[in-house]
This record gives structure tokens, C-alpha cells and sequence, in this order.
């Protein structure tokens, strides 16, 4: 590891100025950064924590929506989501393992945009809106592809608002050492129809099905996408599972999910 400076600000507005000053960048739960500046991927000069600010912490609901700090970790998400929005909670209860899940956050993994992370299935999946420090920012327009958001420089991701459905499930096929999702699945049904967000599989990051989406707002059963297929090209192909596999595995995890919705 190499020298930087660390700072731990007590509130948003003193995040907000370190981040102002080259070189900075923000560390959240570090499940990704800290690797990857041991690696020698990322030389950031300054890590401005955002764990210690207080606003940017618990779970609250109101008015069919749950609002969710962007340095809560995964673990309070699993605990105190599960009265208000169950599918998400048992996603964040799926993360890692009991060390990454008492580390890691929901705004760090959101910023960072992993392929294989699970929380971005459940923000595009949910229709979510990601909140900053200066604006809304709808998950439809903030996933930009593999490791890209819609964030720019200095943006620090401040909540997370979730519309609660009337049934949600995620489901994933985990890669067994790491807990990423070769394919993770997340459908939701509102009133208005489903959302289905597939992460883990796709060279572009997660992204919406949208015949899958169609098939289950006509009728919300796993039968309703038997048959259906995405295509193999974009899909990852590495040492884990080809690109035909993951196709497959789409189908599969979402007719799991829809069973695990209910």
C-alpha cells in the first residue's frame, strides 16, 4: 500500500468540500477500493470516509417508500428493511458474508456499479431513485454500463429511495468464493406492471428484460417465461460460464424469482 491521506468528516457538507480537492475520492464500507489500491488499480491521494456521517445512515419508510442512507451497511439493510420491503432486505441478506455485509454499503456498491453486485438488480429492478448531494437521479438513467453511472466528479451518493412493491424476489446463482452473482435475478410487480433487472451477466452491466417484463405483467407465474431466452452475445464469458450459460441462467434465476416473490 501506498501513502494517501484519510479523512473522516462528521457531517455531508464537510464530505462534500474534501471531495472537492484533487486527487480525492470517497471510501464507503472499502469492500472494492481498498483491493483495488492494494493492487495498484486506484492511487487516489485522498480517501474521504463517509461511514462516520450520521445523515447518511438508517432505514426509514414512508408513503409506500422506503429510504435507505447511502452508508448503511448491508447487514442493517437485511435487519430493518425487512418489515417494509422484505425482497429487498432478503437480497442484502444474500451479500458476501457476515464480514462484507457488517462493512460494506449500499451507496458504495451502488457508486462503484460492480456487473455482478446485487443492489444494482434491486435499484433498477425496484424503479428506484439514486439522491446526491445535488439531485435525484433515477435508476433507469444512472446505470451507464459495466462500472459507469450517471455520477459526476465530486457526487456523493446520498440515499437511496425504493418504491415498495406488491411482490419482489431476487435470486442468484452465486460464484462460491466470492458470492457475486454469475447471474442474479430481481423482479418486482407494482400495479402499473413488473420490473425485471438481471445482474452478473451481461458485458454491459445490469439491465432491464424487457420481454420478460412484458410476459409478467400479463400474468405473474414462472410459466410466463418458460421459453423466453435473452441473446448470448453480450453476455460475459470467462473461466466461470460461457456466454451461453449465462443466457440460460437468466431464464432460469427469473423464473425463481417470480417464484420467490410469491
Amino acid at each position: 500500500m501506498y501513502d494517501f491521506e484519510l479523512v473522516k468528516p462528521a457531517s455531508l457538507a464537510e464530505a462534500v468540500k474534501a471531495m472537492g480537492d484533487d486527487g480525492a475520492q470517497a471510501l464507503a464500507g472499502g469492500q472494492t477500493l481498498v483491493p483495488t489500491m492494494k493492487q495498484r488499480l486506484a492511487s487516489p491521494e485522498r480517501l474521504v470516509s463517509l461511514t462516520g456521517i450520521a445523515e447518511l445512515q438508517g432505514v426509514s419508510a414512508a408513503e409506500g417508500r422506503v429510504t435507505i442512507g447511502a452508508a448503511t451497511c448491508h447487514a442493517d439493510v437485511a435487519a430493518k428493511a425487512a418489515a417494509h420491503y422484505p425482497g429487498l432486505a432478503a437480497l442484502a441478506g444474500q451479500i458476501g458474508d457476515p464480514a462484507v455485509r457488517n462493512r460494506g454499503t449500499i451507496g458504495g456498491s451502488l457508486a462503484n456499479n460492480d456487473p455482478s453486485a446485487c443492489y444494482p438488480a434491486a435499484a433498477l429492478g425496484s424503479g428506484a431513485t439514486i439522491v446526491t448531494n445535488t439531485r435525484d437521479i433515477a435508476a433507469d438513467d444512472y446505470f451507464q454500463g459495466m462500472f459507469a453511472t450517471a455520477l459526476e466528479e465530486g457526487e456523493i451518493i446520498t440515499a437511496v429511495r425504493f418504491p415498495v412493491p406488491q411482490a419482489a424476489g431476487y435470486v442468484k446463482f452465486a460464484q462460491p468464493a466470492s458470492r457475486f452473482a454469475l447471474v442474479g435475478v430481481f423482479v418486482a410487480r407494482f400495479a402499473d406492471g413488473v420490473r425485471v433487472a438481471v445482474t452478473g451477466a451481461s458485458n454491459n452491466g445490469v439491465f432491464r428484460w424487457a420481454e420478460a417484463e412484458a410476459a409478467l405483467s400479463g400474468d405473474f407465474s414462472a410459466d410466463a417465461v418458460t421459453g423466453l431466452t435473452v441473446p448470448a452475445d453480450d453476455m460475459i464469458a470467462d473461466l466461470h460460464g460461457s456466454a451461453e450459460y449465462r443466457a440460460h441462467l437468466v431464464g432460469v434465476m427469473t423464473a425463481r424469482a417470480v417464484r420467490a416473490a410469491g
